[in-house]
């Protein structure tokens, strides 16, 4: 509930978009393999993290008139001030200078065409611009279709297709101002947020909670053991899952693990790193998740922000590679966030909820979360 006694669900959700974030390009890749030898090019080309599966999420909006609903806008690019923040200036020369000659690749599967530094810090700035006003209050709740991604970026190596940290960016901008002394960052793209994790390590001001698929991306991180180093011990969060997890699954985790660690921590704001990566469909994950799964999770997480920080709210979009099943899931999310009655039903419904794991599968999980809530103390 707000101070006056009102529900935090009657406010306003910003959805933060830019047209020239789908313009991010680059890579001679067929999925995330370099081409040559015996791997040939793909018709559609590329990597993975296409602009097609945030260009039809924005399309199915405007389809459904659910857009009438939000508050539509666009944002500043991040400033050089902004960015170093986290990333040191060496790191952000050599972006600039090879983005201006034509393009390259900096890091690991992080290809970018011309104009890439300028389209990478717009889209830390949709998330920044997002962050703000919500903790300013004009808008409630909020939404930032950044494009690329940003949680496995490190300050000075990009990686996983993230070439610069856009959720840690709109913290520390957010902290600058007044805004925010603690942060919860969750994090359900289907692969470890090793770039979040390592820049609050050893803080106590931010906490991450990271659910993921054990040894998918990347191999070596991710542990439930790491937890923290220093100040930041305790404050940090793995939950690695084995493949094949699905929705009863998810909704055990944010029950039994991630609502109780935020209700122990107490944020000023959440953050959700929103993958869509976890879903059935996903050509690069191994998960069952399904729209209505995101959207219980959305709906968990609001319930949480309501209880513990008047409502605030931001969800930043991370992974998610199906280009005909993720804009079911975003635009379930904006339906919760928002409230809207303009819908997108699931057309896979059906066939997802036959797919999910049986009780056996379901049962087991259920037993590795436990171990986990223990270990956490949760």
């Amino acid at each position: 509930m707000a101070r006056d006694g009102t529900s935090i669900r009657a406010g306003k959700t910003g959805f933060y978009w830019d047209e020239r974030c789908f313009w991010h390009a680059g890579g001679n890749y067929a999925l995330t393999l370099p081409l040559g030898g015996l791997v040939q090019p793909l018709a559609a080309g590329g990597l993975p993290e296409s602009p097609e599966t945030k260009r039809r999420l924005r399309n199915l909006m405007e389809v459904t008139g659910i857009t009438a609903d939000l508050v539509m806008t666009s944002a500043p690019p991040a400033s050089r001030a902004d960015l170093e923040r986290i990333h040191p200036a060496s790191y952000l020369d050599e972006f600039k200078s090879m983005s201006d000659a034509g393009g390259g690749e900096l890091g690991l599967r992080t290809p970018f065409a011309k104009d890439g530094y300028e389209i990478a810090a717009l889209s830390a700035g949709l998330a920044k611009q997002a962050l703000l006003d919500v903790m300013e209050g004009t808008v409630t709740n909020a939404y930032a279709l950044s494009r690329p991604p940003g949680h496995h970026c490190l300050p000075d190596w990009p990686n996983g297709f993230c070439l610069m940290a856009n959720i840690a960016i709109a913290i520390e901008a957010a902290q600058a101002a007044g805004h925010a002394r603690r942060v919860a960052v969750i994090d359900w793209d289907v692969h470890h947020g090793n770039g979040t994790e390592h820049i609050y390590y050893d803080r106590d001001d931010v906490l991450t909670i990271s659910i993921h698929q054990e040894k998918n991306y990347p191999l070596d991180t991710g542990d439930v053991a790491d937890r923290g180093r220093g100040k930041g011990d305790g404050f940090n969060m793995n939950i690695p899952l084995p493949p094949g997890v699905g929705h009863v699954g998810y909704l055990e985790v944010m029950d039994r693990i991630v609502l109780p660690a935020l209700d122990r921590f107490a944020p000023d704001v959440i953050i959700v790193a929103c993958g869509f990566d976890a879903g059935i469909f996903d050509p690069i994950a191994r998960m069952l998740c399904t729209a209505e799964t995101f959207g219980e999770m959305t709906a968990r997480v609001m319930d949480a922000a309501e209880r513990l920080c008047e409502g605030r709210l931001l969800l930043v979009h991370e992974g998610g590679y199906s280009e005909a099943y993720v804009p079911f899931c975003g635009h379930r999310v904006l339906e919760e966030l928002s409230g809207s009655s303009h819908k997108a039903p699931d057309p896979m419904a059906a066939t997802v909820a036959a797919r999910q794991p049986n009780a056996r599968f379901d049962a087991f999980i259920s037993g590795l979360i436990g171990e986990m809530a223990q270990e956490f103390g949760v």
